[in-house]
């Protein structure tokens, strides 16, 4: 019988949260040490995709008896990705763009079973920002809210009121698309308690 061990790909606090709302408690949490550089010329979808095929085998290779998930979000204006934000200037600079246009987060999901088989998928969202006045765009950056995210901002959090519109997957904007990530494990033989 294979292992059910579940390993969570990922330092993020927002994915484990994800997992413990739908009752998954994962039994390791190892985020994977992988460059997140995307490629020359590499489109914003492409490089989430890649990104979580990689973390989630760069984790099985010291985990083979566990069901290893993992995630990458990239946040994209036409071909153009967005940065994770390292500082209020990259914050401030992703929400002038996004301000008064739509964007695309692109969630790349990948699930690597104790078998050795695996499987991914790339979601998309499409998501509108109101437009922005500077004064928010400060008490935005004075929260402190946007730095290490995708994209400059934290749908989860304060920017939920820059937003009037969202088609696709909530969950996945905030780092795992739950409903998708029951599917592949449930695929892969992973069973639900």
């Amino acid at each position: 019988m294979e292992s059910q061990r579940l390993v969570l790909a990922s330092a993020s606090p927002r994915r484990l949260d994800l997992l413990r709302q739908i009752g998954l408690e994962p039994d390791g949490v190892v985020p994977a040490e992988v460059d997140e550089s995307p490629l020359k010329s590499e489109l914003p979808r492409h490089t989430a995709l890649r990104l979580a095929t990689e973390k989630a085998a760069a984790v099985a290779a010291v985990q083979p008896d566990a069901y290893v998930l993992a995630a990458d979000t990239v946040v994209a204006v036409g071909r153009r990705a967005l940065p994770k934000a390292v500082s209020s200037q990259d914050v401030r600079d992703c929400l002038r763009l996004l301000s008064g246009r739509a964007h695309r987060v692109f969630t790349g999901l990948s699930v690597a079973a104790p078998s050795g088989r695996a499987a991914a998928r790339l979601i998309e969202t499409r998501v509108r920002f109101k437009r922005l006045t500077e004064r928010e765009i400060e008490a935005y950056l004075a929260s402190g809210e946007g730095e290490g995210k995708a994209g400059g901002y934290a749908i989860q959090g304060r920017a939920a009121a820059f937003i009037p519109s969202l088609q696709g997957s909530y969950p996945a904007v905030v780092g795992l698309p739950v409903y998708e990530t029951v599917s592949l494990l449930k695929g892969l033989g992973f069973r639900f308690p």
